[in-house]
């Protein structure tokens, strides 16, 4: 099951397509969905779990923890609303879509993949890509 949790201000259109979606983007990677939280915070909050938990002392615009058994995803996905909004800005796209990126990497990251190395960095942005593509496809947005 998906939740959202809002420690700051953000409004969907509706959360039942993007549950769907990201319900889609496990299956793709023949994963099942079980307890997944995305909560979204400010850049502060965010930050502050990221030198806690990460030690860094870096805004950012996702931290995923993974809880993940075997094929079933489970996770806090905390995405700063802040972070999103300045990516959409600097990316030249709708805060909508860069909002899907971040939830799809979230999933990605509980799915197994990494981010950290230069090769793993084209993977994800792929997958992202990916994902995006099916969004488009399943909602025509």
């Amino acid at each position: 099951m998906i939740l959202f949790f809002a420690e700051t201000k953000i409004q969907f259109s509706s959360k039942r397509p993007i549950k769907s979606w990201l319900v889609k983007i496990a299956q793709q990677e023949n994963r099942k969905i079980g307890d997944v939280n995305i909560v979204f915070y400010n850049d502060e909050h965010l930050l502050e779990l990221n030198k806690q938990y990460l030690n860094h002392d870096t805004l950012t615009d996702i931290i995923t923890f993974d809880y993940s058994e075997k094929n079933i995803l489970h996770g806090d996905i905390c995405i700063s609303i802040e972070r999103v909004n300045e990516n959409a800005l600097q990316y030249h796209c709708a805060f909508e879509e860069e909002l899907r990126r971040v939830m799809a990497h979230g999933i990605l990251h509980l799915c197994g993949y990494k981010d950290k190395k230069e090769d793993e960095k084209q993977v994800m942005k792929q997958k992202e890509d990916e994902a995006l593509a099916l969004f488009q496809t399943l909602f025509n947005d």
